[in-house]
């Protein structure tokens, strides 16, 4: 199934917020920042590298407990949204990295679009989330 010439978020059967293809491209993006990040110098080690690990972690840790709230649809739509800012911050954040000469731009490219399809992703969700909130949406 695709929507909006996004990818499919849904699977089959989803029962928990890692069934969520969603949550695995998030949480699987996040792991490889955590690994590149080990290279920054330790004099970002309270700056960029815990910026950036921060915001890849809490791509996937709002789309967990947006999962849990939906219930209720805004609170749903609230998490993803702030999801979908935490991934366009990891975004700055790998840009950065870029610029200061902390990864090559050849191994980040794919991160970065990595996080657009995410983007693509949560906006879809948001955009229809009668697919996803077990209260109807009046």
């Amino acid at each position: 199934m695709r929507q909006s010439g996004h990818q499919s978020v849904r699977k089959s059967k989803v029962v928990r917020h890692t069934d969520l293809e969603v949550y695995t491209r998030a949480y699987s993006a996040a792991m490889d920042i955590f690994h590149l990040s080990k290279s920054f110098p330790v004099a970002e080690r309270y700056s960029m590298t815990d910026q950036i690990r921060r915001a890849s972690r809490s791509v996937a840790a709002n789309i967990a407990e947006g999962w849990r709230k939906r219930r209720y649809c805004a609170a749903f739509i609230s998490k993803l949204n702030d999801s979908e800012g935490e991934a366009a911050e990891t975004q700055t954040w790998l840009q950065f990295a870029v610029d200061s000469d902390y990864l090559k731009p050849e191994e980040t490219r794919s991160l970065y679009v990595q996080y657009d399809e995410l983007i693509g992703m949560l906006i879809n969700m948001q955009n229809h989330p009668e697919q996803w909130c077990l209260t109807k949406i009046k």
